[in-house]
């Protein structure tokens, strides 16, 4: 069986063929977010990969530090109904709201389309 978070980072690969991937696998340094990306313009930048059913977005304490320490050009990328294709983006800088509000905050980007463009113009 699959892992939804599997499952979420070949569609988000499927959809942002511009920029280079490389996952990160750290089980030294917890906190440490799943994917690195390199975007076309050569910048780099981190995403963090959570699927939820519901409202509310669980994050150990460790990721909750990273992203207070590490709050430019880091990103929560979620996958709501990952099947319907909704997803929401996230930054990093948000963290803290995004434990309190779950998905009532507000997005930087949804839908594919929306996170595709912002993420490959970074």
């Amino acid at each position: 069986m699959v892992k939804p978070e599997t499952k979420f980072w070949h569609e988000l690969k499927r959809n942002t063929s511009k920029i280079s991937w490389t996952r990160l696998e750290n089980k030294a340094l917890f906190g440490t977010p799943d994917l690195l990306g390199y975007a076309p313009s050569g910048n780099f930048f981190t995403v963090e990969l959570k699927v939820t059913k519901g409202n509310k977005i669980r994050f150990s304490p460790h990721q909750i530090s990273f992203h207070m320490k590490h709050n430019l050009n880091t990103f929560i990328l979620v996958a709501c109904t990952l099947d319907k294709g909704k997803v929401r983006l996230y930054p990093g800088s948000e963290i803290l709201n995004l434990v309190r509000l779950g998905l009532q905050l507000e997005p930087l980007g949804e839908g594919w389309e929306l996170v595709t463009q912002k993420l490959e113009s970074l």
